[in-house]
Formats: C-alpha cells, sequence, structure tokens
C-alpha cells in the first residue's frame, strides 16, 4: 500500500468488505463497501465506510474518512481504560473491563481490531448482542468515547 521508504504513522486495518450489488435499467451495478479501524496506537482511533467500484478506492477513501473523524481514548498508564462500560448501540452489546498489567487482549475479532488500534495493551471485553462485525466496531467507538479519566478520587 505504501513506497518501502515511507511508513504511515496510523495502523489501518480492513474490518469487513461487502459486495454491493444494485438492479438499474441498463443492468447490475456492482461495487464493495469497505469498513475499515484507524488508530495511532498512542490513544487515538477512528472508523471509516468507504464505497467505490474497487477494494483499493474503497480503502483508501474509508482511510482517509476515518482519519478525519478520529477519538481521543482516555488511557491509565498508557495500556488500559479507566473503567467499565457496557454499550447497546442497536443490536450490539459491547462490554470493556480494564485489566491488570500483562493481561494482552482479551477481545473477539471486531472489538480486538477497535482496541489495538487504539494503543490499549490489556483489556477485557465481551460483544453479547449481535455478531455483526461492523454494528460492533461502531459499538466500541461509542463505548470509548464514552470513558472518562477521572482524576483525584480520593479527593473531594
Amino acid at each position: 500500500m505504501y513506497p518501502d521508504n515511507i511508513q504511515s504513522e496510523y495502523l489501518e486495518k480492513v474490518v469487513q468488505v461487502n459486495r454491493v450489488s444494485k438492479k438499474t435499467k441498463g443492468g447490475d451495478k456492482r461495487s464493495l463497501s469497505v469498513l475499515v479501524v484507524v488508530g495511532d496506537r498512542k490513544g487515538h482511533v477512528g472508523v471509516g465506510l468507504g464505497k467505490a467500484a474497487d477494494v483499493q478506492a474503497s480503502v483508501k477513501k474509508a482511510a482517509s474518512y476515518a482519519k478525519k473523524h478520529l477519538i481521543e481514548v482516555p488511557l491509565v498508564d498508557h495500556r488500559t481504560i479507566p473503567h467499565s462500560i457496557l454499550i447497546k448501540r442497536g443490536a450490539a452489546k459491547v462490554l470493556l473491563k480494564p485489566a491488570p498489567a500483562g493481561t494482552g487482549i482479551i477481545a473477539g475479532g471486531a472489538v480486538r481490531v477497535v482496541v489495538e488500534a487504539a494503543g490499549i495493551s490489556d483489556i477485557v471485553s465481551k460483544i453479547l448482542g449481535t455478531s455483526n462485525r461492523a454494528s460492533n466496531v461502531y459499538a466500541t467507538l461509542e463505548a470509548l468515547k464514552k470513558l472518562k479519566l477521572i482524576k483525584n478520587r480520593g479527593n473531594k
């Protein structure tokens, strides 16, 4: 995707490729829609959906959209999330829990991709609702958006 001497600062992962077909008067119109997760592994992650006639153009569009719509994820010690969260978005339910150092990423496919791109190294998660990868990616992103880093818990 990139020339040998140039490396992108972002990790791009293709989550899903859908072939879409539309009946028209002149025949079938075929295109592809691609869901891509983009992250810098330092607390920023975004998701993009690109549609085009071929895969490369779709991935490029999706990655471009994702880079423009990055969210910041609050990290504790640059490795885990600050607190547990359960999010329901459509049919998807995603549970994310912080984990002690050395646990690693215990997560299903769709959640794993988003969490790795965000730079989270220790987390436990469970997908409870649908098995639709796109829905689970968007639910995970929603959960990461809602996280809050609470400072000075003991002091009032």
